[in-house]
């Protein structure tokens, strides 16, 4: 039998209430459990205790096999029992191709564009010296 260390909802419409429960991995999220070893009340403000877990039955399950969601991953490893890897994804950040590919034609346009600014401005400069040199001819 798969045991998941997870978070059963209770607490009413806009109230959240969760009860941290070990449970089979195929009864559902409010169904059947086999045992309550904590509880987290997200209303209640972050300096608060938010968080209350029975450690000893925490290692107990953990000992037997059971594997905590990432949520109570956060809370377990927050409290020191489990350790949990770090995440990351940075790709995730990136825009989209169309995005990156707007991004590059509008560089290039911009290169494009200083570039013709530079050759006017050497031109500009060769014409005004050009007739101050014959001056002083």
């Amino acid at each position: 039998m798969a045991l998941k260390i997870r978070l059963a909802r209770a607490g009413s419409k806009k109230r959240p209430y969760y009860h941290v429960v070990v449970a089979d991995v195929r009864s559902p999220r409010d169904g059947r459990f086999i045992e309550q070893i904590g509880s987290w009340n997200p209303m209640l403000p972050k300096d608060g205790e938010r968080v209350k877990l029975d450690e000893e039955r925490i290692k107990h399950w953990l000992a037997n096999g059971a594997l905590p969601t990432d949520r109570v991953a956060r809370f377990l490893d927050e409290a020191g029992l489990a350790k949990r890897d770090a995440r990351n994804n940075p790709s995730k950040a990136q825009p989209g191709k169309k995005a990156q590919e707007r991004v590059a034609a509008a560089k290039q346009a911009e290169e494009a564009a200083a570039a013709k600014a530079a050759e006017e401005a050497a031109a500009a400069a060769e014409a005004a010296a050009a007739p101050a040199e014959e001056a002083a001819s």
